[in-house]
């Protein structure tokens, strides 16, 4: 009977498969609430922490209506970061598209951010811009997030 060495080759083999799996459980995800405004839509936020330490906040929607189809119409869709100390930051305007050859009306939004988020909000805007909301127009929102320290 004869025997293999794996040798370096094996053992490189699995730091890789460790290392693959120590990035992938990094990755924290959870699914936006019903929302009573646009019951339809769905979606999820995923955070990761990246190189430098800072957040990234990946977000994916699916059968969101377009903001100016909301009663009363607003221009956009604006998403908001909730600190541990409950600050609300505006991380920016939500992207919306529809598929070719779809009807569902998806939206997206990713960025980076060096505030460890506990929540995401989004809200109806007039103003993308807008640096204190009442949250009275809230559309979606995640429920509190456990997310590891960097």
């Amino acid at each position: 009977m004869k025997t293999k060495n794996f040798g370096w080759t094996g053992l490189a083999l699995i730091a890789s498969i460790i290392m693959i799996f120590s990035f992938s459980s990094c990755t924290y995800k959870t699914h936006f609430l019903t929302s009573s405004v646009v019951p339809a839509a769905q979606g999820t936020v995923q955070i990761k922490i990246d190189a430098n330490k800072n957040y990234v906040i990946k977000i994916k929607l699916s059968n969101l209506a377009p903001s100016t189809r909301l009663s009363p119409p607003k221009e956009a869709y604006v998403v908001w970061l909730v600190t541990v100390g409950k600050v609300a930051k505006n991380l920016g305007k939500l992207n919306s598209t529809t598929n070719f050859m779809s009807k569902n009306l998806d939206a997206s939004f990713e960025t980076v951010s060096g505030l460890k988020p506990v929540k995401i909000i989004i809200t109806a805007e007039n103003d993308v811009n807008v640096q204190y909301s009442t949250f009275s127009d809230l559309i979606l929102t995640t429920d509190y997030m456990k997310i590891k320290d960097r």
